[in-house]
């Protein structure tokens, strides 16, 4: 009789062991495959978001921007009708569900370029990645993605950045990071230099999970630039058209048709790489910062549909009409290199797809 209590006892559980690895093997094997929602915060124009959803694998059912210009942008190629409040309003419990956090929170605290403030920002955009971690211990996303300038990661001697990375550590995430440039990792003829944080909840799936490797820059500057063609007749220079001897000085120094030029408010700088040089948010404002090319048709600008190619946005992707050049300027300068992103996004599928299609079950 002990014997047969035994011999039950041990054959339900061997069931039940068997049900679990079953649904183990298949369930989860088949949720793998699913596509992963994401929430994106700080969206701008949805480069991050157009990245990860050229995958395939992930797909963008919220966004907040607190911005109205590029959420026009933004809206004009999407889906979906950006949550345009202030982050610091949105209570969590408004917020979808999601896996897979996208975040370019702002870099302007940071940045080389800026005063460098960090969390200690004036206008307060420093603090805002602790509204991130507001909603990150509510949510509990499987992954996160995060991007920002290159100096986060030394600003403060080193400081700011143990900060976000012992928050993300507090939640449990497993994180890596790397710093990556354009024309490095993107073929696009930039030279921008981010750099870019992942956080997982599953350990395995950030142990299987690797930055991509440098690939050749085959993208030429013709290919995201015009040189043949004439645009609009507002961004030539011409004598007399600005104040002093600018378009003098153009004429004089310009003297590469292969290469770009940036007109630094009392002198023009030749970028001796080959390549764009970094597009920064403030190159719409007064000329400063803009590249200007010799095209066929005369010295000028690159247009905001140059920029937008130039951080890898699909030649298809819609400027709005009713936003200023300098705003376009600008929302292209924020934004990201989209071919870097979507690299990334396609090796953190990679990584989570073979977590769970790969794992040896001994049955």
């Amino acid at each position: 009789m002990k014997g047969r209590v035994f011999y039950l006892y041990f054959l339900k559980n061997y069931i039940a062991a068997r049900r679990d690895l079953w649904y183990d093997i298949f369930v989860r094997r088949e949720d793998a495959m699913k596509e992963l929602k994401c929430a994106s915060f700080f969206a701008g124009v949805g480069g991050i978001d157009k990245g990860f959803e050229n995958t395939g694998f992930f797909k963008t059912i919220y966004a907040n921007e607190f911005d109205q210009y590029p959420v026009k942008t933004f809206e004009l190629n999407f889906d979906i009708n950006v949550d345009c409040r202030d982050i610091k309003n949105v209570e969590t419990e408004e917020i979808p569900d999601f896996d897979v956090m996208l975040a370019g929170f702002p870099c302007q605290a940071f940045s080389i370029a800026g005063n460098r403030e960090g969390f200690n920002d004036k206008k307060g955009r420093g603090i805002l990645f602790f509204e991130l971690m507001r909603i990150i211990k509510k949510k509990q996303p499987q992954i996160i993605f995060l991007e920002n300038v290159k100096n986060l990661v030394g600003h403060d001697n080193g400081n700011t950045f143990r900060t976000i990375v012992e928050e993300l550590e507090k939640e449990n995430y497993y994180i890596k990071f790397s710093v990556l440039n354009a024309m490095e990792y993107g073929n696009i003829p930039q030279n921008r230099e981010r750099i870019y944080i992942v956080a997982f909840k599953n350990e395995e799936v950030y142990h299987r999970f690797c930055f991509p490797m440098p690939i050749e820059l085959t993208t030429k500057l013709s290919d995201i630039i015009d040189f043949e063609e004439k645009v609009n007749d507002k961004y030539y220079y011409t004598k007399g058209k600005y104040k002093g001897d600018i378009y003098e000085q153009l004429v004089k120094a310009m003297d590469d048709p292969n290469a770009i030029y940036q007109w630094r408010r009392k002198y023009v700088r030749k970028n001796k790489s080959g390549v764009v040089p970094t597009l920064t948010a403030n190159q719409g404002e007064g000329g400063h910062n803009v590249c200007i090319i010799k095209s066929n048709n005369g010295i000028r600008k690159m247009t905001p549909k140059e920029c937008f190619n130039t951080q890898g946005f699909p030649k298809n992707y819609k400027l709005p009409d009713d936003v200023s050049d300098a705003r376009l300027y600008k929302q292209a300068g924020n934004s990201v290199c989209v071919s870097v992103i979507k690299r990334i996004a396609e090796n953190i599928e990679k990584a989570y797809k073979s977590t769970y299609n790969n794992q040896e079950y001994v049955i």
